[in-house]
């Protein structure tokens, strides 16, 4: 199938590619099936896009990519609404918000995005948890 995306051009895909997110996510309760896939010439970065709406997709980064010790607990209730069975089968992503100054682009690590990626089954958390900002800096300054 193809996906004509408003910023990353034509996209194909597959039934299987498809992650249903049942409860939408906070600001687009309604779009319930994304699909990701890298960024062009990018390793870092992943798009996390909407197959019901062409204008959204929201650009994700490894949470592990920013802090190295990044670590929660799924709660037992997210894990039985996303099947989740062994730790390998969890995605963990985080978005990104962009700034034409790429020192202040920063990643929501409060509320991560956990993907079943065996069931292709997500939901965003919002994370109880003061170790963790709305906006942490991607990159962060080397004070050498």
């Amino acid at each position: 199938m193809e996906l004509i995306t408003k910023h990353h051009g034509i996209r194909e895909y597959k039934t299987e590619d498809v992650i249903m997110f049942k409860k939408g996510l906070p600001g687009f309760k309604e779009l319930k099936k994304f699909i990701i896939f890298p960024l062009e010439k990018n390793e870092v970065f992943s798009i996390l896009h909407s197959i019901e709406n062409t204008e959204m997709g929201l650009v994700m980064v490894s949470p592990f990519n920013v802090i190295k010790d990044y670590e929660f607990k799924i709660p037992d209730t997210c894990i039985k609404e996303l099947v989740i069975a062994k730790e390998e089968e969890v995605l963990v992503l985080t978005t990104v918000t962009l700034n034409s100054n790429i020192k202040n682009m920063t990643t929501n690590l409060k509320a991560p995005i956990i993907v079943n990626i065996k069931e292709k089954l997500g939901e965003q958390l919002i994370l109880d948890n003061d170790k963790y900002k709305i906006k942490e800096p991607l990159f962060k300054e080397n004070n050498n």
